[in-house]
């Protein structure tokens, strides 16, 4: 059956009032159904007054949400649904929700609206008697059916018998409490355990995806020995009964709003049909792009390895552990390059002999020397994808990127042909004295240097700060004293917080020292430990607090220093 909609109305779905910065929007179209209507419509004619209309309601997928944006679709647009979803409610109501469809003639091309819809009432019976009543009037050959694109089964059967509704991703919300959905694991993290003062414990995450969107999903403890034997990447399966909350995008590029967590009902069940599902979804930025984006910022990028560092040994110091570090350098049509890190296993595995085009999904963006990147456990990493961008990539690398003088985004690194070395402004490195000394700082644009420095005190006093929740905000949060704290930035109220790290640290080396401030990754560089950590401890064990602040005293670093004279209460500071 060919189905045909026409748009009479829009507008926002209750969600889209609790959460602005992902709207969801509400269709009323009118549904029209009839095999005649596509030879109608194709030769833009307008249909028979024997062809069935009904009113709707619909919801539009929010990856179709540029549709709106772009005015496609307006009031009296004709459009054909390629592809939708069913998503039953608590109270038994059913949604649909438009996962693709085609505009056939745009809103200003419609004279009007089309035939004499009437609302469509479900369980009715005057709906069917219409139906029938014209396809009684002019019967012809039977309707071809429309491709079903779902999932292969749309029911998961259960131990007991019963069967399980399966939904899409994009349905999730944490007002739902019974839940089934079948995806393919896209990225799997490694087993990570912590130790402080409340106790120890272990986690690993996954991402998962499915036609309609993805979704990550993090098991703790029980739950980690449990599944992770059992979860494989790129494999499929039915995953059902996690409790969903709000995302913590901080270290994520997964684009939900919400997140899972594996509880002790949670299943997970292996889907041996289910090879129509997509790989990893990648949101590319340009290298050029790195250079205008926020520090912290998770990103998808994509780009030729020009150039690979030598695997260097580190050694943490809260563990005294040793890792694995590699500097990939990666370069795009756009002209620019910028240094990638890796860590660990996929430091010591990777082969850039042969300059493959690499993919990363969920890299931190980092000002450290410019602009570069480091590759999280939560990230993927994919060489030579099979993808569009990537074919791309590499005819224009081996035609004539190979060929350019690209420019860094990072300092340190050479934009020539290949081979390490001080590109850019270099690594300029200088003393302490001589950074003073060379009027660093003094002009309309800020200095970069590199120095060796031995910390020689930090002050502890007003290091953490608690900060706004958003993603995209680190603003100091105003205490209500009401159990409330308010973001002057967002104009938002919230019980909730991060905590942000300024860290004022004195250096010295064999001629001088230097005050130089710290912020969010130098800091915890530093002290060895992350933000969050440090502010629960803070304020819970103050000693031990102060015993991983003197830890750091006399330990050396390589520091990358900005240097720029600024105004400060009416005084000059640099």
């Amino acid at each position: 059956m060919w189905v045909f909609i026409q748009l009479c109305g829009r507008g926002l779905g209750l969600s889209s009032f609790l959460n602005p910065k992902r709207p969801e929007f509400r269709l009323i179209l009118s549904l029209m159904v009839n095999i005649l209507l596509y030879l109608f419509l194709r030769l833009k004619t307008i249909p028979p007054p024997f062809c069935y209309f009904c009113i709707v309601a619909f919801m539009l997928a929010t990856q179709l949400n540029s549709m709106v944006d772009e005015q496609s679709l307006a009031v009296n647009t004709i459009c054909q649904i390629n592809r939708f979803i069913v998503n039953t409610l608590k109270d038994g109501r059913k949604v649909v929700i438009v996962m693709d469809m085609e505009v056939l003639r745009p809103g200003d091309a419609s004279a009007a609206k089309i035939g004499n819809p009437v609302q469509y009432v479900e369980g009715g019976s005057g709906a069917a008697s219409a139906v029938a009543s014209a396809e009684e009037e002019h019967r012809g050959p039977p309707p071809p059916k429309m491709p079903n694109k779902g999932p292969a089964s749309q029911f998961l059967s259960t131990p007991g018998g019963s069967q399980a509704k399966v939904v899409p991703i994009a349905s999730l919300n944490p007002y739902q409490s019974k839940w089934t959905i079948c995806a393919r694991v896209t990225q799997k993290g490694q087993i990570r355990t912590w130790s402080n003062s409340r106790g120890e414990g272990k986690l690993f995450s996954i991402e998962l995806v499915d036609e309609s969107g993805e979704i990550r999903a993090t098991a703790f403890n029980d739950q980690v020995d449990k599944f992770y034997p059992l979860i494989e990447m790129n494999k499929v399966y039915y995953f059902s009964k996690g409790q969903l909350k709000v995302a913590n995008k901080q270290y994520t590029s997964v684009k939900n709003d919400y997140e899972i967590t594996f509880i002790n009902d949670t299943s997970v069940i292996p889907c041996e049909d289910a090879q129509h599902l997509p790989s990893v979804q990648f949101d590319f930025v340009s290298i050029a792009e790195l250079e205008r984006t926020s520090k912290d910022a998770i990103v998808d990028v994509i780009g030729v390895c020009k150039a690979y560092e030598e695997v260097t040994k580190l050694t943490m110091k809260t563990t005294n552990r040793e890792v694995s570090k590699r500097d990939l350098h990666l370069v795009d049509s756009s002209g620019k390059m910028v240094s990638v890190a890796l860590w660990g296993q996929e430091a010591d595995n990777f082969d850039g002999s042969r300059q493959p085009v690499v993919a990363i999904k969920g890299a931190r963006v980092s000002d450290f020397g410019g602009r570069s990147l480091s590759v999280l456990s939560s990230s993927t990493l994919v060489v030579n994808p099979d993808r569009p961008e990537a074919f791309r990539l590499r005819g224009w690398f081996d035609s004539q990127g190979k060929h350019l003088e690209t420019s860094s985004i990072s300092n340190g690194w050479s934009g020539g042909s290949g081979g390490s070395g001080g590109g850019g402004s270099g690594p300029n490195w200088k003393t302490l004295r001589e950074s003073k000394t060379g009027n660093l700082g003094q002009g309309e644009k800020a200095d970069y240097y590199s120095c060796i420095g031995t910390v020689i005190y930090l002050r502890k006093e007003k290091c953490l700060y608690k900060a706004c929740p958003s993603p995209d905000c680190n603003k100091k949060l105003v205490d209500e004293q009401n159990g409330l704290y308010r973001c002057e930035k967002c104009n938002l109220e919230t019980p909730n917080f991060k905590h942000r790290m300024i860290l004022q640290v004195n250096i010295a080396d064999f001629q001088d020292q230097q005050w130089v401030t710290c912020f969010q990754e130098a800091a915890e560089t530093i002290l060895g430990q992350n933000a969050t950590y440090l502010g629960e401890l803070k304020e819970t064990d103050e000693h031990a607090f102060n015993s991983i602040i003197e830890k750091s005293f006399f330990a050396t670093f390589e520091f990358r220093v900005r240097a720029k004279m600024e105004m400060f209460n009416v005084r000059p500071s640099m």
